[in-house]
């Protein structure tokens, strides 16, 4: 719920900038909780990005005021083994190889490992080493790129 929101609010502050909102953590601790936003952009993300982003998004947030404890912010790069969370996200990175986590067991399994072979509206399509398999968005737990190094 509180991703959700942070996202519709911070969203078009990144967009504006011209970056993108990649991913909201949230993580609230005794004592401050932690605000993560990861940030991306065809050229990819310097330090100088981040910064930018921060004071923009610390403006908005300090008005706001979605969060009632104190946290604090960062800005980061999604980096090589980002996160993979909407099907904007899976299709971009098409072709590439994933590891999937889901909520419940599909074929007596909750992990997956393969190349992102199709992105449709509601599924993916995974190449194993066991054959295709296809999992639908909505029950994945998580996800994340395998960086080619």
């Amino acid at each position: 719920m509180l991703r959700e929101q942070l996202g519709e609010l911070l969203g078009p502050v990144v967009a504006n900038l011209g970056y993108e909102l990649w991913e909201i953590e949230y993580a609230p601790r005794a004592g401050g909780g932690l605000l993560r936003l990861y940030i991306d952009s065809p050229d990819g993300i310097s330090l100088d990005d981040c910064e930018k982003v921060s004071r923009a998004v610390s403006a908005v947030l300090d008005e706001a005021d979605p969060i009632p404890n104190e946290y604090t912010l960062e800005v980061s790069s999604p980096g090589l083994d980002r996160v993979l969370r909407t099907q904007a996200h899976f299709a971009r990175f098409a072709g590439e190889r994933v590891k999937v986590e889901m909520i419940q067991q599909i074929n007596g399994r909750k992990r997956f490992q393969g190349r992102l072979q199709k992105v449709g509206e509601s599924e993916i399509t995974l190449e194993t080493d066991g054959g295709e398999v296809s999992l639908p968005i909505e029950d994945i737990h998580r996800a994340r790129l395998i960086p080619d190094v």
